[in-house]
């Protein structure tokens, strides 16, 4: 039999389907350091991790009957991918199935700089009682987002997600992205069946830099390492801009946005991802213009059920 090991955890249903296909399934948690011995003792042949578990060259050499990796995700920041194919394993990922998730949590956070809700849930338990008239004096200038630009860096699936309820709003969609030049939206009115298409040409960075109100980014980490936005990029963007990073840790150089939020350059800012997880700067979760989310870009009930789905049929297809 075909052994699988979901080092993260893998759906109900996408175990089921594994199993009703002759493939054996064993969700163990394994610790990092023992991995590679657990793989080669239970001659596990396919690894599904999540983004707890690191697939570096180092496991990679240790697993010589190791066939197939699969993120049960879309980044695969945690898997050396070119070098796990130049070793002839086949590498998997899902990145369709969470864009309508991490895309809503991107209007969430919007929605919650926009109209201080990051600010009053600290506040109200606090001092709601007794000082209730002073929090509501200091969260009564919101804004609309209904009207203001938004850039997106990165158009692929997850932008153009973003793009679809961002317009839904009434906002004004500015997308960059250095491949996609051209995208076509599909938009589902109230899901009776009647659909019809927008076309969007990205725009050069400057652009988007200079116009927008709001920018989330939905772009990997360079090669290199390097932060995609630090302080030559912000200081290139308006005047009270507001930043939501839920793409991953790291993109955004969080030093860098702390002096630019001190500073009033950057109004607010939304972030899922941090640099230094699962322990993130304590100066960054109390600042009291972020608004904050545990890496919970694409963790709802729908996205893990068709991550699941999506994983259990590509370790199928691939061991038929």
């Amino acid at each position: 039999m075909i052994k699988i090991l979901a080092n993260d955890g893998l759906e109900a249903a996408a175990v089921e389907k594994l199993r009703s296909k002759g493939i054996g399934v064993i969700l163990d948690k394994v610790d990092q350091s023992q991995l590679a011995g657990y793989i080669n003792s239970e001659k596990i042949k396919g690894l599904v991790v999540r983004s707890a578990t690191k697939v570096r060259k180092d496991l990679i050499d240790a697993c010589p009957e190791l066939k197939l990796i699969g993120r049960a995700g879309v980044g695969m920041d945690n898997i050396d991918v070119d070098y796990a194919v130049s070793k002839g394993i086949q590498v998997v990922n899902t990145p369709a199935a969470s864009s309508q998730s991490v895309a809503e949590l991107v209007l969430a956070h919007l929605f919650c700089v926009a109209r201080c809700l990051h600010d009053s849930n600290r506040k109200m338990p606090l001092s709601g009682e007794g000082q209730f008239n002073d929090l509501k004096k200091d969260c009564s200038k919101g804004f609309e987002l209904q009207g203001k630009t938004l850039g997106i860096l990165g158009f692929g699936r997850i932008g153009q997600a973003v793009a679809k309820l961002a317009i839904g709003l009434g906002m004004k969609v500015m997308p960059y992205d250095p491949i996609v030049k051209r995208a076509n939206l599909e938009l589902d009115l109230f899901h009776l069946g009647d659909t019809f298409e927008i076309e969007f040409d990205t725009v050069p960075l400057e652009d988007v830099f200079a116009a927008s109100d709001f920018i989330t980014l939905h772009v990997p980490m360079p090669p290199d390492g390097s932060p995609v936005i630090s302080d030559g990029e912000f200081a290139r963007m308006k005047k009270g801009v507001c930043i939501i990073n839920t793409a991953r840790g790291g993109i955004v150089d969080e030093q860098s946005l702390l002096r630019h939020l001190d500073s009033g350059k950057v109004a607010f800012a939304g972030l899922d991802v941090f640099e230094n997880e699962p322990k993130p700067m304590e100066v960054l979760v109390k600042h009291p213009k972020i608004s904050l989310s545990p890496h919970i870009g694409g963790s709802t009930v729908e996205a893990q059920e068709r991550i699941g789905e999506e994983i259990a049929d590509k370790i199928i297809s691939f061991f038929s």
